[in-house]
């Protein structure tokens, strides 16, 4: 009862922000494949936000049933030859069809087609995250401060690199930084790798070599993760603030840069487990995205906005993993076809989609035993 205390945090107030935050990342994400789909010609039989028995609904004039759903954790479309919401095929449905419905069946376009919309999902959590950055750039505009070093901690990795307090930071291995979050971003995904930090002291430009440490850190909620820390604090004085204003097109530019940012970090992480360098600890399921979903939105609309767009890029980055079940996984069916010039055996595939889906749980059960270790933990 503890645990499921701590889950909840007493209230709706995790609950509530989880489902708006989930609800919009999954809307866009099927929405993709909706448009494209019926672009190409594919009948859309159900268009669902949630799982489980329907709660409202109602037939378009295509024939897709649109609905809301009991269970409100995820969606799907299903097309026309369509076993499934995963887009398993139905055998026995595909052998039934006369001419004209296969004209219109997801399985009978070609694998260029089927690609196309398997991948407009992913696309779509993509652009979601790239127009809520780019509105809150435009409408918000960019607070930055210039990246001069106030603090040093003593013992850190900054102090023995000889950073001292005044210092401007103007490069990063050769890599120019504006500001103070540019210098975050680089250190936090760097620990144990020197770097050749260019600083400006007094009239004189000094090139010193530093190595982040691997620290954990826990944010304003009690959450932690493991990052690089050089030891440095920014300077906060006004004349060190600056506020930078986007036009339309600037703000979108902006919005592929925070976007591409993220995507880096994410497949950084990825590519980390494999190598065996980050912690899988860290990897958090939808109890963890739930606790900071109502933490974030106790700071008010604009952070749990920002917390959409991370969510659809993670959620986008997910679904093109290769692996079946997942919209990365059919895309893999379909390349194997477009070089094969042919698909692979039904028995093959049938395979492919039961291990994916073990993948898939197997995933789902470590995240969500992180998450109650997390909890319990805490």
């Amino acid at each position: 009862m503890d645990v499921l205390s701590s889950v909840l945090g007493g209230s709706l107030g995790v609950i509530i922000p989880f489902l708006a935050v989930l609800t919009v990342v999954v809307f866009f994400h099927e929405l993709g494949h909706f448009l494209v789909a019926r672009w190409c010609g594919v009948k859309v039989l159900a268009f669902s936000v949630g799982f489980g028995p329907e709660l409202l609904g109602r037939n378009d004039k295509h024939g897709t049933r649109w609905k809301v759903c009991a269970i409100p954790l995820g969606g799907y479309v299903k097309f026309s030859g369509d076993e499934n919401a995963a887009s398993v095929p139905d055998r026995d449905e595909q052998a039934k069809m006369d001419e004209e419905m296969r004209r219109t069946a997801f399985f009978a376009k070609n694998p260029w087609q089927r690609s196309a919309i398997v991948a407009a999902g992913p696309i779509a959590n993509f652009i979601l995250a790239i127009l809520i950055f780019a509105g809150m750039f435009g409408f918000l505009g960019k607070f930055e401060t210039l990246p001069r070093v106030d603090q040093v901690r003593p013992g850190s990795a900054a102090e023995m690199a000889g950073i001292l307090p005044g210092d401007l930071i103007l490069s990063i291995d050769g890599n120019p930084v504006e500001s103070f979050n540019d210098v975050q971003r680089v250190v936090t995904a760097s620990a144990g790798v020197p770097m050749q930090i260019d600083v400006e002291r007094g009239d004189a430009v000094e090139r010193l070599t530093a190595t982040p440490e691997l620290q954990e850190i826990s944010d304003g909620f009690g959450n932690t993760q493991k990052v690089g820390i050089l030891g440095i604090q920014r300077n906060t004085s006004q004349e060190d603030i600056i506020v930078k204003r986007f036009g339309p097109v600037e703000a979108v530019g902006e919005g592929v840069k925070e976007t591409w940012y993220i995507l880096d970090r994410t497949l950084g992480y990825i590519g980390g487990l494999f190598l065996g360098k980050e912690d899988p600890d860290q990897l958090g399921g939808p109890i963890r995205v739930a606790q900071i979903s109502g933490q974030v939105a106790t700071h008010g609309i604009l952070p749990l906005i920002n917390l959409t767009a991370v969510l659809s890029i993670s959620i986008g980055l997910l679904n093109l993993m290769p692996v079946p079940m997942l919209d990365g996984g059919h895309l893999l069916y379909y390349i194997i076809e477009i070089v094969r010039g042919k698909p692979l055996s039904e028995k093959l595939q049938d395979f492919g989609f039961r291990i994916g889906i073990t993948l898939v749980l197997l995933l789902m059960v470590f995240a969500t035993w992180n998450d109650l270790r997390s909890i319990i933990g805490s």
